[in-house]
């Protein structure tokens, strides 16, 4: 059953196994940015766009029982999935069920926050930037993973109709309220209210047929082709013939899939 309303990508049981698949990915860089943010036991994080809670677990094990971890989302059926997480493994996760726009957040509450591909899909970042900043104590820092340039998104060998689709994802995403390549706006919307840039760098990924990288892309391609067939940006029979390409690709040894560039921003306030 789809949820209305909660996730461009939907947040069915597909969904949730293509964002394990996508956490596993990119689990590495996750960590890399928390240690280079210095979260640790004691902190109170704000895991803003949790989904179903890959990145609220491993942040509650590392705020421990001394610290907490606040994971708000608008989908009520990640939060339900949240919350299982919570008990199944007995964290100190405080799982909160709202847009954004109406979350409600205590003044100098905060030691930290991370948030990954949500800013994309806002058309007000900046308002709600503004306010986790007002929520964080001095010197709290935030941790933002968002999309530098989707179009860096390639195939190698070209495929006509797998490039068609791939072009259509990114349409749609440009119908879409949000700024698709919101990272690359972040440094200078956090120096305007006030926050330190701590650290820039951009994380990309090239995957092979065998590699565990390629699951990623992959599942994107599943989950969200037909999507664009149910929102006329691609036939039925396009879509078909994408995953056509996308097999044929696959039986290629040395084909590549240049997956879109990400950037890491890391500010202190």
């Amino acid at each position: 059953m789809k949820e209305q309303n909660a996730y461009i990508l939907g947040t069915d049981a597909e969904e949730l196994h293509r964002l394990g698949v996508q956490h596993q990915v990119w689990a590495e860089e996750a960590q890399k940015g928390w240690n280079l943010a210095q979260f640790k036991a004691g902190d109170t994080l704000l895991d803003l766009g949790s989904g179903p809670g890959f990145c609220t677990k491993e942040l509650a094990y590392i705020a421990g029982q001394e610290g907490k971890v606040i994971g708000v989302d608008l989908s009520a059926n990640y939060i339900a999935h949240l919350n299982h997480i919570k008990e199944l493994y007995h964290l100190n996760i405080e799982p909160i069920l709202a847009d954004f726009n109406e979350m409600k957040l205590q003044p100098n509450s905060l030691d930290g926050m991370y948030c990954r591909w949500a800013m994309a899909w806002l058309p007000n970042p900046d308002e709600i930037l503004k306010n986790v900043y007002d929520a964080l104590k001095p010197g709290a820092t935030m941790v933002l993973h968002e999309y530098f340039e989707w179009t860096t998104h390639q195939v190698v060998p070209r495929k006509e109709h797998l490039s068609k689709a791939i072009a259509a994802a990114m349409q749609s995403f440009n119908n879409a309220p949000g700024q698709i390549n919101i990272g690359r706006e972040l440094p200078l919307m956090l120096t305007e209210m006030g926050m330190k840039i701590k650290g820039i760098r951009l994380m990309p990924k090239l995957a092979t047929p065998k590699d565990v990288v390629w699951q990623w892309p992959k599942t994107f391609y599943y989950s969200y082709f037909p999507r664009l067939a149910e929102m006329g940006l691609l036939t039925f029979e396009e879509v078909q013939q994408a995953f056509a390409d996308l097999e044929a690709l696959e039986k290629v040894e040395a084909a590549i899939i240049c997956c879109p560039i990400m950037v890491e921003v890391i500010a202190e306030k």
